[in-house]
């Protein structure tokens, strides 16, 4: 009985446009899954990279990025990034309240309690906000 040691699946990029301002997402090419026992379990092992653009501009995050910091109190060289999630830089409920009540100030927005609830990093809200604004 033969076994399977590797598995791999080869895919084309794909590119796709988000809204009118043609931002892009690319994919990786390949993917592989080491094969063990009777089971797969996937490793994902980049070959050709991953890139992901993020729908909000850079602007927009290092905005949020300011608002975050000054809200919790974080030193200017505390690394915050659109990945950054808000209970991770020690925020509580009130503290993200408190976030949302900075942007909507900021952006001259206003966000809905239910999209405020679902707010958890800052990257979320950066697109929150680029959707708002957009309306």
């Amino acid at each position: 009985m033969a076994s399977i040691t590797r598995a791999s699946v080869s895919m084309p990029s794909l590119s796709t446009s988000v809204n009118q301002s043609q931002r892009r997402i690319s994919v990786m090419n390949s993917v592989s899954f080491p094969v063990s026992g009777r089971s797969m379990i996937p490793s994902l092992r980049l070959q050709r990279g991953l890139q992901v653009c993020c729908a909000a501009k850079q602007e927009t995050v290092d905005k949020v990025v300011a608002i975050v910091k000054k809200q919790l109190a974080l030193p200017a060289d505390a690394a915050v990034t659109g990945e950054s999630k808000f209970a991770a830089l020690g925020a509580d409920s009130l503290d993200t309240v408190e976030i949302v009540m900075g942007l909507e100030e900021e952006f001259d927005i206003t966000v809905e309690e239910e999209s405020a609830q679902s707010i958890t990093t800052v990257q979320e809200a950066a697109d929150m906000i680029e959707k708002l604004v957009e309306k």
